[in-house]
């Protein structure tokens, strides 16, 4: 098995970190910088950043902000939010960023897709997908979940992979905040349909539901935010269930960084 990833996720709002369920009731989780620092030590793989608000509110990512949390973290770091041009993803890589993810502007406008993988490659384009079951479909969501689409999950994850994402990170909304468990099923699909890495999001409530991800919905990587910031489960310890169940990550855990 190649080596997964465990991905922390900062959703920003206002300047804060914040968690909800479902992707409504936010309560605020605290500094992303301290955070983000905090998980770099810890031994995470990634950091993604979402400016969650960004899309809704008609405005740009806080580049200062993004600045900070890349100036304190050692690790890849995904930025998405608010981004509609090739020159906005130009703006969060000057401000540290390594990838950025881009969800409501490529349902709008999928050009952008090929624009961005064209410029800046492949590697740096995630298309992140929001998706909810509606009779018996996987729709897909904009604007933070708030505006349902005529896209699919599958068809519209294969054709942002066709126009060149490098990667997609697809969250299922009604498994978000709920600590359930992962996506499984409709993980498993996408990744015997598609051949970029596949980032599930949404469900992580213990440590089994990482090895259920990984074995059963065959994800690439795992995003989890809640459990992280709240310390419900800590990296190193999560890391170490993994490896116990014959599962192994990128980045190993030093007390020495």
């Amino acid at each position: 098995m190649l080596a997964k990833r465990i991905i922390p996720c900062l959703d920003v709002k206002d300047g804060k970190t914040v968690k909800g369920v479902n992707f409504v009731n936010f309560k605020d989780a605290g500094d992303p910088v301290e955070l983000g620092y905090r998980y770099s030590l810890e031994g995470a793989d990634e950091l993604v950043f979402l400016d969650i608000t960004a899309s809704y509110e008609g405005r740009k990512t806080f580049l200062d902000t993004v600045r900070r949390v890349a100036e304190n973290i050692s690790i890849p770091f995904t930025v998405g939010g608010g981004i509609g041009s090739v020159a906005d993803v130009a703006k969060l890589l000057n401000a540290g960023a390594d990838k950025v993810s881009i969800n409501s502007s490529a349902i709008r406008n999928p050009q952008l897709i090929d624009q961005i993988a064209s410029h800046f490659g492949n590697q740096v384009c995630i298309v992140a997908i929001d998706a909810k079951m509606l009779q018996n479909e996987w729709v897909c969501y904009l604007n933070g979940g708030r505006i349902a689409t005529e896209k699919k999950l599958y068809q519209w994850a294969y054709e942002a992979q066709e126009r060149g994402a490098g990667e997609i990170l697809f969250t299922s909304m009604d498994h978000d905040g709920v600590k359930t468990g992962f996506a499984c099923d409709a993980l498993n699909y996408l990744h015997e349909t598609l051949s970029i890495p596949i980032i599930a999001s949404g469900g992580a409530g213990k440590k089994e539901h990482f090895v259920e991800v990984f074995e059963k919905g065959h994800a690439d990587a795992a995003l989890a935010a809640s459990i992280f910031h709240f310390n419900e489960i800590s990296i190193p310890e999560l890391k170490d269930y993994l490896y116990s169940n014959n599962i192994t990550t990128r980045k190993i855990y030093s007390k020495n960084i």
